[in-house]
């Protein structure tokens, strides 16, 4: 972490001595430095913004929307909609791609979050009836699950 901000210090460094003073200015051996530094300091921010990340897999509980819900808006905006493979969580951002896995059935589904649920003192989400069919829990209630968030993946408008 020391060696990272350091790092990212000395880039800035030459980098304002270079605007100030024009990049002719420099000794060849300072600018070899600005690249190598600036080459390396993305890799360790991408590691570290990895590694510090809250998006991890977590085993939780999935249920599904009630049928009184049909209509209304979620917090999104949107209007639940019982066909889109939608959910909702207490915490994960709104729009995020979500791959729930049933870990009994190996079944899986890829859902957009786009409303909250009520804070649990576990895991859970609120899945709309079709990715409910889809995982194996309509007519369940209530089934244990993996929860992935999927961090490449962000949707504005639920499929």
């Amino acid at each position: 972490m020391n060696r990272l901000y350091f790092n990212v210090i000395a880039v800035l460094s030459v980098l304002m001595l270079s605007s100030a003073a024009g990049a002719d200015d420099l000794p060849a051996g300072d600018l070899s430095l600005l690249h190598e530094l600036s080459a390396q300091v993305p890799n360790n921010l991408e590691e570290l913004v990895l590694k510090s990340s809250s998006f991890e897999s977590v085993e939780g509980f999935a249920s599904y929307y009630a049928r009184r819900f049909e209509g209304r808006r979620t917090t999104s905006g949107h209007r639940y909609n019982p066909e889109k493979m939608t959910a909702a969580h207490q915490s994960l951002p709104l729009g995020t791609v979500v791959r729930v896995t049933n870990p009994v059935s190996k079944q899986e589904v890829h859902v957009t979050i786009n409303d909250r649920c009520a804070s649990k003192s576990f895991h859970f989400i609120d899945l709309s009836r079709a990715a409910a069919k889809k995982i194996g829990l309509w007519g369940k209630g209530r089934i244990k699950v993996v929860i992935t968030p999927l961090l490449e993946d962000k949707l504005k408008e639920p499929v």
